[in-house]
């Protein structure tokens, strides 16, 4: 690659009721952090920190299951930095909460 060059990557944020979708050209050897101040997500949304956001590439968290950090993850061509809303209830317990309404809901019925 000649210095000039650049490689394609989006950066997606997802909210409840919308979606923002950055495609970017972005030189050889930037990371997932970078791409993200770069996208202007964070200045849109203020609660996106680049320097504390989870961010992903298709699904896979970064800095987990052997996959660097996002501020040391080098982004490949057509790679899609997901950046991830912190949970707001444990899946765990508003499975629960969701099971115990159904059976309520199920013995008031019989």
């Amino acid at each position: 690659m000649t210095k000039n060059e650049t490689i394609a990557v989006e950066v997606v944020y997802a909210l409840p009721h919308e979606q923002r979708l950055m495609r970017l050209l972005v030189k050889p050897g930037t990371t997932a952090q970078e791409a993200l101040i770069r996208s202007g997500i964070p200045e849109e949304y203020p609660e996106v920190d680049p320097a504390t956001a989870k961010l992903g590439i298709f699904g896979q968290a970064l800095g987990t299951k052997g996959l660097a950090g996002a501020a040391e993850y080098v982004l490949q061509p057509g790679d899609r930095v997901e950046v991830y809303r912190p949970l707001i209830a444990d899946p765990k317990e508003a499975r629960k909460q969701r099971a115990a309404k159904a059976q309520r809901q199920a013995e008031q019925k019989s």
